[in-house]
């Protein structure tokens, strides 16, 4: 019986410390329920400050594939379109959405999106991943995720 008790306190105490150790997102994808960050491939890297060319990427890449369901990783509101790419360029990722609540302001980019503006809930369903395969053939699909002040969102997924 003590032993039971010993493994039951372990389980507890091994889900306080991986809630406590993820941030206080949600998943932002189907089928990434702990929001895993790209790693490296032939297109760079998708953590913050990865070097991009002569800049530094100024936001995180939630791993996510083509077609798949993304989530509002807080609630607030969505507060219009972004897109990650300038004006007129027009190709099948360039869209997103900025999001405002519960502290947080971000930028969602390579989604198309459920709506864009009105109340969001933390979980509910805010858009689809784009066909990133068709633009950059051999990427780790994913969704862009960037604070609005450019600082690191990585502590909150």
């Amino acid at each position: 019986m003590q032993a039971k008790m010993l493994k039951v306190r372990a389980i507890i105490v091994a889900t306080l410390i991986s809630s406590v150790a993820a941030g206080p997102w949600g998943p932002i994808c189907a089928g990434n329920p702990r929001n895993k960050i790209r790693g490296c491939d032939t297109f760079g890297c998708g953590r913050y400050n990865a070097p991009r060319g002569p800049r530094l990427h100024k936001g995180v890449d939630v791993t996510c594939r083509d077609g798949s369901t993304v989530y509002a990783p807080f609630s607030g509101a969505i507060g219009g379109r972004v897109n990650p790419y300038r004006a007129g360029k027009n190709n099948a990722i360039n869209n997103g959405i900025l999001l405002r609540g519960s502290g947080f302001c971000i930028h969602m980019f390579y989604i198309r999106p459920v709506r864009y503006n009105g109340r969001i809930n933390k979980g509910q369903k805010i858009g689809v991943m784009l066909p990133m395969q068709r633009v950059y053939r051999g990427i780790t699909s994913h969704v862009h995720v960037q604070n609005c002040d450019r600082s690191d969102p990585t502590r909150n997924l």
